[in-house]
């Protein structure tokens, strides 16, 4: 097994963004066979900066879609079309800070099925949030958790930023609608260990925010459509690392020096 990780980017006008990004990523993953996924629906001059960045770095692909949009279809699509043994979903906007894809990778490597960065554990910090954000971040959370036992014993279920195996796809029937794709991994993939390491959300550096009264009415929709849908999980293990846990960690299993 190569151990290759694609980093998978949906993007809708983050011009100001995203050739920060791609720098990040490579920095963050320094030594590790990886490439950047971006799907691309954007209107601005986006595609033509995710042009030059994918003919000046070879780790850099990108597809612009133009009969089709949403998030969480591009996402899906990005899984199709990218070829690495672990696969990660992360927004364009720099709230999720690249430089946690290395220790991800370290719990991917370590055995884990999926590895989900938390706000809301020892280490963490949604300090990123506005307070109507966290009104309603906090909401989605405690929505999900009613509805789907999958989600109750995982402290932030609801967010963009993940990583897993790509063998848990198999056989999965994704149609995720809206923007919590990884509700969609979670209640359609079967799986058995699941690793929560902390991170800080950080503030938007360029651009605005996507978040609207239609994604959250597809958020419901999309709930309520997992509770009839949904995959059977039994023996589901979550373990949290701590921030000193996840240096060990990084050391054994990431450490930069000695990746090929």
């Amino acid at each position: 097994m190569s151990d290759k990780l694609s980093v998978i980017v949906p993007t809708y006008n983050e011009s100001g963004n995203v050739e920060t990004l791609v720098k990040q990523i490579d920095e963050a993953l320094k030594g590790i066979d990886h490439d950047i996924w971006f799907i691309d629906d954007s209107t601005d001059n986006t595609p033509e900066i995710l042009k030059e960045l994918s003919e000046k770095n070879k780790g850099v692909r990108f597809e612009h879609r133009e009969g089709e949009k949403g998030l969480a279809t591009a996402v899906i699509r990005g899984f199709q079309i990218a070829d690495g043994d672990y696969l990660a979903c992360m927004d364009a906007d720099l709230q999720h800070p690249p430089a946690i894809l290395r220790p991800m990778y370290a719990a991917m490597r370590s055995g884990a099925d999926l590895c989900i960065p938390s706000r809301l554990i020892p280490g963490g910090s949604d300090g990123g949030l506005n307070l109507y954000r966290k009104f309603v971040s906090g909401t989605a959370r405690w929505m999900g958790k009613i509805l789907l036992p999958c989600l109750r014993k995982i402290s932030d279920p609801t967010s963009g930023l993940f990583m897993f195996r790509r063998k848990i796809l198999e056989g999965a029937d994704l149609k995720p609608v809206g923007w919590k794709i990884m509700v969609e991994v979670l209640a359609m993939t079967q799986y058995r260990l699941i690793v929560e390491i902390p991170y800080e959300f950080h503030d938007r550096t360029s651009g605005e925010s996507k978040l609207s009264g239609k994604v959250t009415m597809q958020y419901i929709e999309q709930l309520f459509g997992l509770m009839k849908r949904g995959v059977k999980h039994d023996r589901i293990l979550v373990t949290r690392w701590s921030p000193e846990f996840v240096e060990k960690m990084i050391e054994k299993y990431a450490p930069e020096e000695r990746m090929p």
